[in-house]
């Protein structure tokens, strides 16, 4: 797959899909961590430092969607989703990797989630990956529940209860998979 992606969001936002640049990696830590704040999609419960972002978020490849018209989007680092795809697992199970990924909340419902699906299945499956395995989807998140399933992940299991929320809940947490080959 050749990068940058080229495309424009559900609203006509011009956008590029491309490789995550060194310089970016504090932007993409900063909405990370915006993210955890949420408290509704990720395990971390404190935002990250550098280093603890870097053994997350690093350890395979990252990409980023930018926007490339910034008067539209209230950010002006104009970075508005992010992904990585990595090794799930280490040494013979390395060939299932796992993938996180994160949207600016004023970019939510542009389509960038399926987006970057679409393209780390595709990436994935280059990289020599043989199967995606998500290990903690909380079903609130039913974004990307909706995205997965759509894709043709099936779910695995759940973890009765293994999602404590921001708002003081427990919810289950969903396992996911699906084959490359």
């Amino acid at each position: 797959m050749d990068l940058p992606i080229y495309r424009q969001t559900k609203s006509s936002i011009p956008i590029v899909l491309d490789e995550m640049r060194p310089d970016e990696s504090e932007t993409v830590r900063t909405l990370f961590n915006q993210i955890v704040l949420e408290g509704n999609s990720y395990p971390q419960s404190n935002p990250l430092s550098v280093e603890a972002f870097a053994n997350y978020w690093l350890k395979g490849d990252a990409f980023v969607v930018r926007c490339l018209s910034k008067e539209q989007v209230l950010d002006v680092s104009n970075l508005v989703a992010a992904f990585y795809i990595k090794p799930n697992f280490p040494g013979r199970c390395s060939h299932i990797c796992n993938a996180g990924f994160i949207v600016a909340p004023e970019m939510r419902g542009q389509g960038l989630g399926r987006l970057m699906g679409e393209v780390m299945l595709e990436l994935a499956k280059e990289r020599g990956y043989r199967a995606v395995m998500y290990n903690l989807v909380f079903e609130t998140n039913i974004a990307s529940l909706k995205i997965w399933k759509s894709m043709g992940f099936q779910e695995l299991g759940r973890i009765p209860e293994g999602a404590y929320l921001a708002d003081d809940r427990y919810v289950d947490a969903v396992m996911l998979y699906k084959s490359l080959v």
